[in-house]
């Protein structure tokens, strides 16, 4: 599992390593564009004979573009280097391995664009890389243009010119990459829209950076990979019982909203806890117990009015025994008495908790409640519903999604999950976690019900909460990713649940 840093994080990183291991920046340049070398090579598959423009800027990014053009050169391509600046704009290692290209007998091209009847195998991105921001004006907007006009791949290093290394914002013309070759670690404006449509596919170049330089610096976000989640997930002994890998309380459900209801108890039981008790108003008992024959409904008198009320908590209490977590939330409605119920709930219980949906809109104006919950809690919003809990606005939080979600986590002391592209974990201390799985397609109705379920399950089988939300979230994610490749178009809910065991038995196959 790779950290994810920010351009002046990475900055840190380098000069650490330059200044407390004495590691020579020229050694760091020179790692990396043999590396990017390496992926352009394979791109090219032959390299000896194709056409490649290498576009370089002032900077670092500029001198890998030399590394690179240098050893293409030694593989017999035919290489046109493209500088976007003025000889005495490069200095330091970028303008060492200038001069070696120089010496080799290559002469590039200063302030200038290749000819348009000139037609490139590859080309190569090497202008600006994570440290700049704002919209791309004179020749490097024009430079942005002819290359995406071109039919050729593209290899954009560190991160396509254009993108914010931070956010993934785009002000201006970028680079749309066909690869992206990335230094060490990957940058946060790589895993976001809209920079992550721009990525291409991701290569991580190692540059021989000592992992006691990542260590020293103390990485708090991090890119999830199928390790880590493998081995998150428990080993079920044969000798278990229904009872003893998760018996789970799902509270949920309204007039029009049975459905909510029954996905997140359905991926409950799905993602492999042995039982899954449904709490649900007593006048929609008969349609849930047609929805499924292996839930066990609870049904609670709601006096016909289709919802949850205050005065079932006492009875809704004593199903709290014996359970191993609790999923409160999904499609419950906004009833004056449901909201009633979710603040004694969470006045009350102390069981681990996923608070999802309509619970998470009854805390609305009322956040203590979360500060206040004596248990694991795991909130499940989505970025309206974070706006909604904290005032801030929808396109703040989609903006900044790391920094947002890791603040409310450590306020209301909770793992927060928050859902997007990609989806954000963020933990009470401080730790984040990006989620690599899932597609558009997921933007559906009843995605987050599942969600739900799936997490709640996953701590009835004995991992902690921080652990089974950060599971429980790639293997959604790889469940809609299982469903997408039968059904992109049109892909509901229970397409995802369906593949919930596929997602499982995917995981395991690879060990």
């Amino acid at each position: 599992m790779n950290a994810v840093v920010t351009a002046q994080e990475m900055a840190a990183i380098d000069r650490h390593a330059m200044s407390q291991l004495k590691i020579p920046g020229a050694l760091l340049m020179e790692n990396a564009g043999r590396g990017v070398a390496e992926i352009a090579q394979r791109m090219l598959k032959l390299p000896a004979g194709k056409i490649v423009h290498i576009y370089c800027g002032p900077g670092n990014n500029g001198g890998d573009g030399y590394v690179v053009a240098r050893h293409l050169l030694n593989h017999a391509a035919i290489v046109s280097t493209f500088i976007l600046t003025t000889p005495d704009k490069i200095a330091g290692e970028a303008l060492m391995n200038l001069k070696i290209l120089h010496n080799m007998g290559h002469k590039p091209h200063f302030g200038t664009l290749p000819n348009v009847h000139e037609h490139p195998d590859l080309v190569i991105d090497a202008m600006l890389g994570t440290g700049v921001k704002g919209a791309l004006r004179g020749l490097y907007a024009k430079a942005v243009e002819k290359i995406n006009d071109q039919k050729a791949p593209v290899l954009a290093i560190d991160i396509p010119t254009g993108v914010n290394a931070d956010t993934g914002e785009i002000d201006g013309p970028a680079i749309k990459a066909s690869v992206t070759a990335t230094m060490a670690l990957p940058k946060r404006g790589l895993l976001f829209s809209p920079g992550r449509e721009h990525v291409g596919e991701l290569h991580i170049v190692d540059i021989c950076m000592p992992l006691s330089v990542l260590k020293d610096e103390h990485p708090r976000v991090f890119y999830v990979d199928e390790d880590f989640i493998h081995n998150l997930l428990p080993v079920r002994s044969p000798a278990s019982f229904k009872n003893k890998v998760g018996m789970i309380q799902v509270i949920a459900g309204s007039k029009g909203y049975t459905g909510a209801a029954a996905l997140a108890s359905q991926a409950v039981l799905r993602t492999g806890a042995g039982l899954c008790y449904l709490t649900i108003p007593q006048s929609l008992n008969a349609i849930m117990e047609n929805h499924s024959a292996e839930v066990i409904t609870q049904p609670l008198d709601d006096q016909m009015m289709g919802c949850l009320l205050s005065t079932n908590f006492d009875a809704l209490e004593k199903c709290m025994q014996n359970r191993d977590a609790v999923v409160l939330g999904p499609g419950i409605g906004q009833a004056e008495g449901t909201i009633e119920l979710v603040h004694r709930f969470l006045s009350s219980i102390n069981l681990p908790l996923v608070l999802d949906a309509d619970a998470l809109n009854a805390c609305v104006g009322h956040d203590t409640v979360l500060r206040r919950y004596r248990g694991d809690l795991i909130i499940t919003p989505h970025p309206g519903e974070l706006a909604r809990l904290t005032g801030r606005s929808t396109l703040e939080i989609v903006t900044n999604p790391v920094d947002i979600a890791r603040q409310y986590a450590k306020e209301w002391q909770c793992t927060l999950v928050l859902k997007g592209g990609p989806t954000v974990t963020a933990l009470a201390d401080g730790r984040v976690y990006i989620n690599p799985t899932g597609n558009a397609g997921m933007a559906t109705a009843g995605a987050g019900d599942v969600l739900s379920g799936m997490i709640a399950a996953l701590i009835g089988q004995g991992i902690n909460a921080e652990g089974a939300a950060i599971a429980a979230v790639y293997l959604h994610g790889l469940a809609g990713d299982l469903a997408a490749a039968q059904n992109s178009i049109g892909l509901i809910a229970g397409d995802i649940l369906r593949k919930i065991p596929k997602a499982l038995l995917k995981l395991e196959e690879h060990y």
